[in-house]
C-alpha cells in the first residue's frame, strides 16, 4: 500500500482558503488534520473535531518529544499539528490536508520532507484588497495590516512552496488542488505551474 500525501495549504486572509479545502475534502478521500491547542474550547466547539484541547504541560511534552510536526503561539495560546495521528493516516494510504500559515508549513517540510506545500494566490493584490473591504467587518487599519502580511506571505511562497494556485475561479482552484493530490510531483521552478509577476499580478496557475 502506498503512503498518502501530506498536503499543506496556505494563503493570505481573503483568498478563499477554507472554501477550497472544504471542497477538496468533499471530493476526495483526504482527511483534515485536527490541530491541538492550549486555549479553552469556545461555545459549540467539540474536542477532537474542532481542535484537540490540551493543557500547557501536555503540549510542552509533545513539543519536547518531537510529537509536533509544527507549532506556534498566538495571543498567549499555543497551536500545533500532532505528528502521530497524521503519520498514522498517511501510513494507511489516505491523504491528509493541513491548513496552516507559512511558518508552520516550513516546519512541516523540515519534519516531513515528503510533504507538498500549496499556496493559494489571489488574482492580484488589488483584488485581494477588494475582497477584504467587501466583507464590511474589518477596519481600514486591519485591512492594511493583512495586506502587508499577505505581501510577505506571497514573496515567501514564490521561493519556498511546491505549487502556487491562483484562486480567480473557485471551481478551477479546487480542481487544481484535487489534481495536485492525485499527482503531487513538484514542478520545475520555471514551469507554468508557477505564476510570474510580470506586470505585478500573478497569472493563472496551470497545474491541471
Amino acid at each position: 500500500m502506498s503512503e498518502g500525501t501530506l498536503l499543506v495549504v496556505s494563503g493570505p486572509s481573503g483568498v478563499g482558503k477554507s472554501s477550497v479545502i472544504d471542497a477538496v475534502l468533499a471530493e476526495t478521500n483526504a482527511r483534515f488534520s485536527v490541530s491541538a491547542t492550549t486555549r479553552a474550547p469556545r461555545s459549540g466547539e467539540i474536542d477532537g473535531v474542532d481542535y484537540r484541547f490540551v493543557g500547557h504541560g501536555e503540549f510542552s511534552d509533545l513539543v519536547n518529544s518531537g510529537g509536533m510536526l509544527e507549532w506556534a503561539e498566538y495571543g498567549g495560546h499555543r497551536y500545533g499539528t500532532p505528528r502521530g495521528p497524521v503519520l498514522e493516516i498517511l501510513g494507511a494510504g489516505t491523504h491528509v490536508i493541513l491548513d496552516i500559515e507559512n511558518d508552520g508549513a516550513h516546519q512541516v517540510k523540515r519534519a516531513y520532507p515528503a510533504s507538498v506545500l500549496v499556496f493559494l494566490m489571489p488574482p492580484s493584490r488589488s483584488e485581494l484588497e477588494r475582497r477584504l473591504r467587501a466583507r464590511g467587518d474589518t477596519s481600514a487599519a486591519d485591512i492594511d495590516r493583512r495586506l502587508a502580511v499577505a505581501d510577505e506571505q506571497m514573496i515567501d511562497a514564490r521561493d519556498c512552496y511546491d505549487h502556487l494556485v491562483v484562486n480567480d475561479d473557485l471551481e478551477g482552484a479546487i480542481s487544481q488542488v484535487v489534481s495536485i493530490l492525485g499527482d503531487p510531483a513538484i514542478p520545475a521552478a520555471d514551469s507554468a505551474a508557477f505564476p510570474h509577476t510580470g506586470s505585478g499580478s500573478p497569472t493563472r496557475s496551470n497545474t491541471e
